[in-house]
């Protein structure tokens, strides 16, 4: 395992301009109010157009819960979630923290994010004290054009709403796209055809990151950015070589991550999603966060269910 993340190590910032404004990831998403020891209540600010909680913040929330249960100088290394009932985002979330073991390496805690007096997430988060080791490797980061190259999301969606030839509902639906206010930037390496979906390759990658400033400060807050980010599009991996599909629900089962190397969640990095497996109404999508420099920083996991809707039998008539 590599040496345990140190906010000394972080790359040095980029230019940007949105260096004045604090991510409201930071300031709102992800800033918890502790209510007594080791619990702490989290409030919400996007809701997906499935109007259930974005499953990256309730994985965000609950690692901020877990930092705060252990001592400064020591990283989060891994990560691993299971979503067990649909997020309400009408009512805020409670996180109760248990300190399961303190050993002189590593700690672990497990965390609940509840709602209605039940459990919709349980966490184990497992944290390490710096450790300097020899052993290291790591796969050769992909070829990709740089973000400065490309198109944000936005920038896309904006360019498809001057075409006078647009058909009405893909207007209305782009335009509700871009009512959404969603706290991070993506820059996608191979736009998708938004308009023809057309089955491809369960792979996609894209560059992304907070919007707004985070700083270098503690790298533990980083982690939990790149928490709530790592849930973005990832499960949608899966269902890319079956758009011809009538999909009728997807949502997560279980997320985990595994923390590598010092990253910045406010510049950029380059999200790579693959998905090696489908199938008994799963889908198994794997991902890895690249620092620009070629450093693997983060990497992740996550299996989702997905239903069908059933074709209508045809008249005999």
């Amino acid at each position: 395992m590599a040496a345990a993340l140190q906010p000394e190590d972080l790359p040095e910032p980029e230019e940007s301009d949105t260096s004045d404004l604090r991510s409201v990831l930071v300031t709102s998403v992800l800033n918890l109010e502790p209510l007594d020891k080791d619990l702490f209540r989290g409030s919400h600010h996007w809701v997906p157009v499935t109007q259930r909680l974005f499953g990256g913040q309730i994985v965000g929330q609950a690692l901020v819960a877990a930092s705060r249960s252990v001592k400064e100088d020591e990283n989060v290394h891994s990560l691993h979630c299971y979503f067990v009932r649909a997020g309400d985002p009408k009512i805020p979330v409670l996180y109760q923290v248990e300190r399961t073991r303190d050993g002189r390496s590593f700690s672990t805690r497990s965390v609940k994010a509840i709602q209605h007096g039940v459990p919709i997430l349980t966490c184990q988060v497992s944290f390490q004290l710096p450790q300097e080791s020899p052993l290291k490797h790591q796969f050769p980061m992909p070829t990709v054009p740089p973000p400065e190259e490309l198109l944000t999301r936005e920038e896309l969606i904006q360019k498809y709403l001057k075409d006078p030839s647009l058909v009405e509902k893909h207007r209305t639906g782009l335009n509700k796209i871009l009512a959404q206010e969603v706290p991070i930037l993506i820059k996608p390496i191979n736009p998708p055809d938004m308009f023809h979906r057309l089955p491809q390759e369960p792979r996609q990658m894209f560059w992304v990151r907070a919007k707004g400033l985070i700083g270098p400060g503690d790298m533990r807050l980083h982690c939990c950015v790149a928490a709530y980010i790592s849930d973005y599009s990832f499960l949608g991996t899966a269902i890319l070589p079956h758009l011809l599909r009538p999909l009728q629900f997807m949502a997560s089962l279980d997320h985990s991550m595994w923390f590598h190397a010092p990253f910045r969640a406010d510049e950029w990095m380059l999200y790579e999603c693959e998905s090696q497996w489908a199938g008994n109404c799963r889908g198994l999508v794997h991902g890895r966060l690249w620092r620009k420099d070629g450093v693997l920083a983060v990497s992740c996991a996550q299996e989702g269910v997905f239903r069908v809707r059933a074709d209508k039998p045809k008249s005999k008539l």
